[in-house]
């Protein structure tokens, strides 16, 4: 980067991002409030200065046992499909290109996302509400990539199907419907059952929830197809899992509906996210949660990140303590004997 435009850009950190969605969250449709933050949380700025600043970045990769696929350079036009300011990405991509050529410095990252959103707002025709969010995604995007890989990507979007398909208020709406129980389900006796709708890089689908049933658990019941070719990390349901005890932090995902039907984060739950660098707010009902902790009492849509990692301490620097190894070992321990003994062998 070397104009002025892109030299600001680069002076901001993550607090400085994070406070400046925070304060236009109410503005973004509702739509898309929760979805951008968990993006911002899904593509972490201090995460990605830390590996940059590396002297072996694939040797700091293994201290903070990063796995999956981590960071935006493959992923400039699909990061944000689960957003639906995504089918408005290449009206933005185009607007922060032409903004990037500027020789005009500015000290307000908010004044620059909504000064993008205006200008995609008009050329789009859409309520400013709807391109909010993906132009701070975009924006983002730029600072992670740099102008030339973001200028080279092809800009593609993918056509909305499903839910995503349907006007922002209706998706709005059935996020907070919950499967109806018949004509018996005000028995106690009777085994209520929800869905759980899930939605990652590769792969979407739903599986059944029993009330009151941890999601991860609902997702190992799921052998509809063979999750792991889609992404190494799932070896036993849509959901990346190793310990099912808050002990590896792989099962972390974004809530973008139903973040109320779950329960209270634990003060295990609380302190492990930090441990993990995850950034979960403080929030009664937090949109990021423990896959293996968060039980359900209704439907709830889920946003599963491509990668895991355990970087509170050397990252954020919000832990006293951290004991890695011991925690990533069992964990890859569990998984490897479990998958001898379902293989028999």
């Amino acid at each position: 980067m070397s104009n002025d435009f892109l030299t600001s850009l680069e002076t901001f950190d993550e607090a400085t991002w994070l406070t400046a969605i925070g304060s236009i969250a109410e503005e973004i449709h509702e739509v898309d409030r929760v979805a951008t933050q968990l993006w911002f949380r899904f593509y972490p700025l201090d995460l990605v200065r830390y590996l940059e600043s590396s002297d072996d970045v694939e040797t700091a990769m293994k201290g903070i046992a990063l796995e999956g696929d981590f960071g935006l350079l493959d992923k400039i036009d699909s990061s944000h499909k689960f957003l639906y300011g995504h089918r408005y990405w290449p009206q933005v991509k185009q607007t922060i290109i032409e903004r990037s050529g500027s020789s005009d410095a500015f000290s307000d990252i908010e004044t620059e996302i909504r000064s993008i959103a205006r200008s995609v707002s008009e050329k789009a025709g859409v309520e400013l509400g709807l391109v909010l969010g993906i132009s701070a995604v975009g924006l983002m995007t730029l600072v992670q990539t740099g102008i030339e890989d973001l200028r080279s990507s092809p800009g593609n979007v993918e056509k909305p199907r499903g839910l995503m398909a349907r006007s922002p208020n209706e998706i709005v709406v059935e996020r907070k419907k919950d499967d109806s129980q018949g004509i018996l389900g005000f028995l106690r006796t009777v085994d209520k059952e929800y869905s759980l709708f899930f939605e990652a890089l590769e792969y979407s689908g739903k599986c059944k929830v029993i009330n009151e049933e941890e999601l991860a658990s609902a997702s190992q019941k799921d052998h509809s197809r063979d999750w792991q070719s889609l992404d190494d990390r799932c070896w036993d349901g849509p959901i990346p899992i190793e310990c099912t005890s808050a002990s590896c932090g792989t099962c972390w995902v974004g809530i973008v509906g139903g973040a109320e039907k779950l329960s209270e984060p634990s003060v295990r739950e609380r302190r492990q996210m930090k441990v993990f660098g995850y950034d979960q707010p403080d929030d009664q009902k937090p949109f990021l949660r423990l896959a293996c902790q968060a039980k359900a009492s209704g439907n709830v849509s889920i946003v599963i990140p491509p990668w895991n990692a355990v970087f509170g301490k050397k990252v954020r620097g919000n832990v006293d303590e951290v004991d890695l190894e011991p925690a990533t070992t069992s964990a890859k321990r569990l998984r490897e004997t479990i998958a001898s003994a379902v293989s028999g062998e």
